[in-house]
């Protein structure tokens, strides 16, 4: 796909999303990143790429909500005219201990919020690529779900969750194509979470072949492949550093 005067959607992750958009962006390719609760960040993500002389809009949407997606869509589709990209970075990572009522709690959040969202975006973003001639769209998992074995305990319904988010990625690559690809990535240690000790960043390197946190230009790299691709669909991707192996 050529990126010039395309559309991207990037919806969650700040960080991430900036450095997708920027590598999308230096490509000529329109962007849109959305918020439910993080606006700050969203909109100072977009401030830095419009100074970088990208077109970058914010915008709000529930996720875990079918009416502003559907809502989000038609924004979309009114201000640019067509969608082109999707790419989710929306997700959530919390342990799932504690009482029985907590652990079906924590379930039923990870499950709308990393896989069935997933599935509605994908399902209405593909509606609208479809009336430009087709798209791509792009999904996170976790290099754990990827490997095909939970590592960590505590972390069931994370697991479960982005496990189900890699099987949406697989069916709806087939009920979309051709003209729709979809595929994932599955990122291991790339951003050091807010608070980790100096001992856990060690602990993280050892663990990791490459003997590094990747950082988020890696992601953006693989997400670049992935929306220029032309016969890569149902893909999920490992960017972890080769983490998966140890």
């Amino acid at each position: 796909m050529d990126l010039v005067d395309r559309v991207a959607l990037i919806t969650g992750g700040a960080r991430m999303g900036e450095a997708i958009a920027q590598i999308l962006g230096d490509r000529r390719c329109r962007v849109v990143l959305t918020w439910r609760h993080s606006k700050r960040a969203i909109e100072k993500a977009a401030i830095n790429l419009r100074q970088r002389g990208i077109h970058a809009s914010p915008l709000r949407c529930d996720l875990l909500k079918t009416a502003s997606i559907e809502q989000m869509m038609r924004t979309v589709e009114r201000r640019f005219g067509r969608l082109d990209i999707l790419v989710n970075l929306a997700s959530i990572y919390e342990t799932s201990e504690g009482s029985d009522p907590k652990r079906l709690r924590s379930w039923d959040k990870h499950l709308s919020s990393n896989a069935r969202a997933a599935y509605e975006l994908t399902l209405s973003a593909a509606r609208l690529m479809k009336r430009s001639g087709g798209g791509r769209v792009v999904h996170i998992s976790d290099w754990t779900s990827a490997s095909g074995r939970p590592r960590y305990p505590g972390y069931s319904a994370y697991y479960v969750s982005k496990t189900a988010a890699k099987a949406v990625t697989e069916s709806l690559a087939l009920e979309l194509a051709p003209t729709v690809l979809v595929n994932a990535i599955a990122p291991g240690p790339l951003l050091p979470p807010t608070g980790l000790t100096a001992r856990d960043h060690k602990a993280v390197r050892q663990a990791t072949p490459l003997g590094r946190w990747g950082g988020a230009g890696e992601i953006a790299k693989a997400v670049l492949f992935l929306v220029e691709t032309d016969f890569v669909t149902g893909e999920t991707v490992r960017v972890d550093g080769g983490r998966h192996l140890t």
